[in-house]
């Protein structure tokens, strides 16, 4: 044996130097060509897709062939396919003899597999040494990949014309659809393709394409693939005129996911490509009515309450390059308007700060310099916190927002998922309530879906009703991240979260009462009508109109406006966004409501007229459902108790009448300033009555207050055309309409009023100091600065 060895010793090391190099000299990667990235929806059906790097459609590798496309290319191409190990001898033998015949190259004799390394070589130039390189590899082939698996292999990368590379990529291409859709005659044409991809130039070489397609039909039909009739369709169907537009169900989202994810090629999302064709429809739909306001961009997104799965995502409309169609709303910044004032509302429940119909005021205020308006431009005085929310009222906003704390509202917005509050607390301040940052519709629906998803989800641990914080956490819309959220094995419960589900169910059943658009106004009284707690939002200048609407299954986000930021009369997210929405939230299944958290509620009496909680001098009383923390809130501080003559015309006191002539009474009396504007809008509410002329007031209560300006304001004077500072009106308010009150600046007297309590002044730069007396001798002063 030793001495066999020694005298084959070279044969056989030159032997295991051919073996070792045939083992590499396939390399681990046949192919290194960029793909395209392609998206898919829920359900495996393609969403968009975008060209490779190289300028050719093709589609990411594919590992099943569909049933008529490889019986068809096997057939044409290799029928001996299943029976060789790379190279087809008798294949070989037959060209080589043809080729002789021909006196030039007309048949070359490559087996399939030898066609994947032809083009894993990018078709190097046919000559023997290459045809041998091939006959080589295309073996060492056949021992590395399955007979399926380099059929997949050359299925995703031969050429079909143009460029078009992959079966996949041919499908939509030209047939728009899916590869195991294809019918015989398709299938047929896209088998003979890659022998002489340049056939398919449009209007070109089209009948010889054809009935190079209808001999391998023939083929088919005498393997006993196709019958008589079969064979007869087939030949009739006309091949492709034109290349087929590939879908473009998402292409903002398609953008998104090629930056976020670059290393892939092929993404399935969670989108439903039948509900993103629908809302597509809608956006257009209104987008034509839009336009003629020259509001010409919108953006939509649906999600799921329960998971955080996007399943619509409309990052803009169809407007044109003109009017910035390709930039995704749905991530830029934008105004926020009112819609965070939910989140306030939620917050300002469970810190017990105030209860659903605790009076907020409404009266015209100024606040280091910032002063909010009421989109009406009106003012009620006082008005119930749920109605405030419902009516979306700026002022009782600011006052909530001054109450709770700006920074500690900052932080919770950031904890809850905004990431758009780049700069600090102190930047925004009161004005953070009223559009003063900016915020996206990513953030904002994700927000309110995670709101809706920690009331759900407080009901999974019925025992201990705790919760789990990753609640709160942002949308997704590809498959492989819902463990990123789901996953709750690893997630402590808590006592608390970032808002409890008590606030966030009070917060959704005040929203239900927001007026809706149109024909939906009558939503109660019919049996479907859909039950959606939603909120709007108009920013300043009516640049953006936000809608945001929710049950305990679904949540949608709309935003409307245009992308360059301009503004236009009658843009506001009630007329502009929440017809949108409405339309939207029609196309989704059930109407599921949230359940009631009463393990964290308590049902206490409040006073009727205030909304606090009843004190002894509250006589009208209500029961209403609270977050436990609302039991620390104050009592009504509106209801006093005074002292009536018997004929309750007349104040009196024990210092100028007898106990015996005097009767007590419970009166809800509100502060000057909010009974002025309170009374216009409530003709029920009863001031107190004056003080008997014979009985002096003993100033118990206030009877007079300054509106503007307010005390240590800095308030700005306009300059008239000729440059010196113009007038600023000032402006008090008395209980009783027939006081005459007198006016001084700087102790210097200007004016008396009498019934509406207006006058103009003309300040100089500067620190002063107004006071006003009324005929009873109640001074009220206070300072303020001229900038």
């Amino acid at each position: 044996m030793l001495s066999l060895f020694k005298k084959h010793a070279k044969l056989l090391i030159l032997f295991s130097i051919l073996l070792i190099v045939f083992y590499f000299s396939l390399p681990r990667q046949l192919f290194s060509d960029p793909y395209s990235i392609v998206l898919e929806d829920r359900h495996g059906q393609l969403l968009s897709a975008a060209i490779a790097e190289d300028g050719q459609w093709r589609f990411p590798e594919q590992h099943s062939i569909p049933e008529k496309f490889k019986e068809a290319i096997i057939l044409y191409e290799d029928k001996r396919y299943h029976h060789h190990l790379g190279v087809d001898f008798i294949s070989l033998a037959r060209a080589l003899k043809q080729n002789i015949t021909a006196g030039k190259t007309v048949s070359g004799g490559s087996t399939l597999s030898m066609q994947v390394i032809r083009l894993a070589r990018k078709n190097k130039s046919r000559t023997v040494i290459e045809k041998l390189i091939e006959l080589a590899l295309a073996t060492r082939l056949e021992f590395k990949y399955s007979k399926k698996e380099i059929l997949s292999l050359y299925a995703s990368h031969a050429p079909f014309g143009g460029n078009v590379v992959g079966l996949e990529a041919a499908c939509w291409r030209y047939f728009g659809r899916e590869p195991n859709e294809l019918s015989w005659a398709e299938a047929a044409l896209l088998a003979v393709l890659p022998n002489n991809p340049s056939l398919i130039h449009l209007g070109k070489n089209r009948e010889k394409l054809t009935l190079k397609r209808n001999r391998l039909l023939v083929k088919l039909n005498a393997s006993g693939l196709l019958d008589q009739l079969s064979l007869d369709l087939a030949k009739a169907e006309p091949i492709p005129e034109n290349p087929v537009t590939l879908p473009r169900g998402a292409p903002h989202l398609l953008d998104r996911l090629a930056k976020q994810y670059p290393a892939k090629d092929k993404i399935k999302t969670t989108i439903d490509g039948t509900l993103q064709q629908q809302v597509k429809q809608i956006l257009n739909s209104h987008h034509q009515r839009l336009k003629g306001n020259q509001i010409f961009n919108a953006a939509a997104m649906v999600m799921e309450v329960k998971t955080g799965k996007v399943l619509a995502y409309l990052g803009n409309v169809e407007a044109g390059a003109d009017h910035e169609q390709n930039v995704d709303i749905i991530t830029s910044p934008r105004s926020t308007g009112s819609i965070l004032k939910p989140f306030l509302y939620a917050a300002m429940l469970d810190e017990g700060k105030m209860l659903p119909r605790t009076l907020q005021p409404d009266i015209p205020v100024v606040i280091n310099g910032f002063a909010p308006q009421n989109f009406s431009k009106d003012h009620d005085g006082a008005v119930s916190a749920d109605k405030a929310l419902i009516r979306s009222l700026n002022i009782p906003a600011v006052f909530e927002l001054r109450d709770y704390r700006y920074e500690k509202f900052y932080e919770l917005l950031k904890n809850i998922g905004f990431t758009t509050l780049k700069k600090p607390a102190d930047h925004y301040g009161l004005s953070l309530i009223l559009g003063g940052a900016e915020g996206t519709l990513w953030d904002i629906t994700g927000a309110y879906a995670s709101m809706g998803r920690t009331l759900n989800n407080f009901f999974e641990h019925p025992s201990i009703n705790k919760y789990q914080r990753t609640d709160f956490h942002p949308p997704y819309f590809v498959q492989a991240d819902s463990t990123k959220f789901l996953d709750s094995n690893n997630n402590t419960l808590e006592e608390a979260s970032h808002l409890s589900a008590a606030a966030a169910y009070l917060t959704f059943t005040a929203l239900q009462e927001v007026y809706r658009p149109g024909e939906q106004t009558g939503w109660r009284y019919f049996n479907n009508a859909k039950r959606i707690a939603w909120k709007t939002g108009t920013s300043h200048g009516f640049r953006d109109g936000w809608a945001i609407g929710l049950n305990a299954d679904y949540v949608v986000g709309v935003w409307v406006g245009n992308a360059d930021g301009e503004g236009r009369p009658g843009l506001t997210g009630t007329d502009a966004a929440a017809p949108i929405m409405f339309d939207v939230f029609s196309l989704l299944p059930g109407n599921a409501w949230f359940s009631e958290p009463k393990t964290e509620m308590v049902e206490i009496p409040v006073c009727t007229k205030s909304g606090y909680r009843v004190s002894t001098f509250c006589e009208a009383v209500d029961t209403v459902w609270v977050v436990k923390s609302g039991l620390q809130s104050a009592a009504c501080p509106f209801h006093k108790k005074i002292q009536l003559s018997k004929d309750k015309k007349y104040q009196l006191h024990s210092g100028c009448e007898s106990l015996t002539n005097i009767t007590d009474a419970n009166w809800f009396v509100l502060p000057p300033v909010q009974e002025y504007y309170y009374r216009i809008k409530n003709s029920s509410y009863q001031p107190l009555p004056a003080f008997r002329k014979d009985c002096a007031d003993p100033r118990t209560i206030a009877a007079m207050e300054i509106i503007y300006p307010k005390s240590n304001s800095k308030i700005f004077v306009p300059r008239e055309l000729d440059g010196s500072l113009g007038n600023t009106v000032f402006e008090a308010t008395h209980r009783s309409a027939k006081v005459t009150i007198f006016w001084h600046l700087d102790g210097v007297y200007q004016q008396a009023t009498k019934g509406l309590h207006k006058i103009a002044v003309h300040p100089t730069i500067g620190k002063h100091k107004l006071t006003v007396v009324d005929e009873n001798g109640e001074v009220v002063a206070q300072e303020f600065e001229v900038l």
